[in-house]
């Protein structure tokens, strides 16, 4: 009697478990179906888990990354069309200046290719004080209080701090450009050495060139004139010191010194000087048109005059030019480098949810299937479970 008893006990038992088991296996498997996750919880899987956190969290820092990229490209492509903004300003002054060489012109006409220059220069002013859109400016190094350029009786001077922000990324992606360096540092003369008329009315110089890098010296020379009874000719000084002398002149045509080729042009007078020295990065887009107005706007000026004012100007603002330039160059080269960087990102991004899905996304085909089997089985154990109950003994003497 105590066999039966325990069997029967046996079996209901076997069968409530089983039947708790199929039940939280079916309601385990609704609720991934339902979430679309093979890993709700990390007990789940614990390895599948931390794949699916360390996924998770490489998406996370590429979000951030590409945030930075995207801040990275606005900046740039402001900077870049600034850039672009103040290189056709300053071609435009180009031609003023070109065309105010003309020995036609009187003072009056020189003087409205001055007010035209002012008009460019002011305008500059407004692009190199360009807002970034973001409470910032564009060309304000590492920070300003205000405007980075303010405009004083003896020029425009920088206030912001010099050098660039960069984003906080991997790669030194730029957020600012250094405007004191952009705008106020170009090379003076030909970007190696500078000619400069010292006193001479009569005859003017060029900007020259180099011819023989090798020889350059870096010194200080000076091109004397002496006018005698006869032709005019000149004395070569380094550093004071002469080099040569008695050399006929003849005007335009080169003249060689130590690696460095110049024309001076016109009707040297005795005692006439003219000079060369090391160029420095330290010529300034506004101070140059600001000779430039100052020039023009001068009445009563010779014809050599005219020429070296202009042919002096002309030289400074290509090389601003050349230096806004520059910075423009650098700015498209970054927005190319941030394309390479985006589809570095963008595959990192995707290979981190690739693994993530594969360690905790659920495989719904396969889920219904097994959830329709599950059910399947959970039915017939019910029944089992139903037949089960009704095999007692009050069910037999009943019947």
């Amino acid at each position: 009697m105590s066999v039966e008893r325990i069997s029967t006990a046996h079996a209901y038992d076997s069968a409530l478990n089983n039947l708790m088991s199929r039940q939280d296996n079916l309601t385990q498997a609704q609720e991934q179906m339902t979430s679309g996750k093979r890993v709700v919880k990390a007990s789940d899987d614990p390895t599948a888990a931390a794949r699916a956190e360390r996924a998770r969290a490489l998406e996370e820092r590429t979000t951030a990354s590409e945030k930075a990229v995207n801040a990275s490209a606005n900046a740039m492509t402001l900077t870049e069309s600034a850039l672009g903004d103040a290189g056709d300003l300053l071609q435009q002054a180009r031609e003023l200046l070109v065309s105010a060489g003309d020995a036609s012109y009187s003072d009056a006409e020189r003087a409205s290719k001055a007010d035209a220059l002012k008009a460019i220069r002011e305008q500059l002013l407004s692009v190199a004080n360009r807002p970034d859109g973001q409470g910032g400016y564009v060309f304000s190094g590492q920070g300003s209080g205000g405007a980075p350029f303010i405009d004083k009786p003896g020029g425009v001077a920088f206030q912001g701090i010099g050098g660039q922000v960069n984003v906080a990324t991997d790669e030194p992606l730029p957020l600012t450009l250094d405007g004191g360096n952009v705008w106020l540092s170009a090379s003076t003369g030909n970007g190696v050495f500078v000619t400069k008329n010292t006193n001479s009315s009569n005859a003017w110089i060029d900007a020259g060139r180099v011819t023989s890098p090798d020889l350059l010296t870096g010194s200080t020379y000076d091109i004397q004139f002496s006018s005698g009874a006869g032709a005019p000719t000149y004395t070569v000084l380094r550093d004071g010191n002469p080099v040569s002398s008695g050399n006929p002149f003849t005007s335009g045509q080169n003249i060689t010194v130590d690696g460095m080729s110049f024309a001076i042009s016109g009707q040297p007078a005795n005692g006439d000087d003219f000079q060369l020295t090391p160029a420095t990065r330290s010529l300034s887009v506004f101070d140059a048109l600001d000779n430039a107005v100052k020039q023009l706007s001068t009445p009563n000026q010779g014809g050599p005059k005219v020429q070296q004012a202009v042919q002096d100007s002309i030289r400074d603002l290509d090389q601003c030019t050349s230096q806004i330039s520059s910075a423009r160059s650098f700015a498209g080269t970054t927005l190319q480098r941030l394309d390479g960087v985006k589809g570095r990102l963008d595959a990192t991004e995707l290979s981190a949810q690739t693994s993530r899905s594969n360690a905790e996304d659920l495989d719904m085909v396969k889920a219904l299937s097994s959830f329709n089997s599950q059910q399947t089985g959970y039915q017939a154990a019910l029944q089992s479970y139903a037949t089960i109950q009704k095999l007692s003994l009050f069910n037999y003497l009943n019947a």
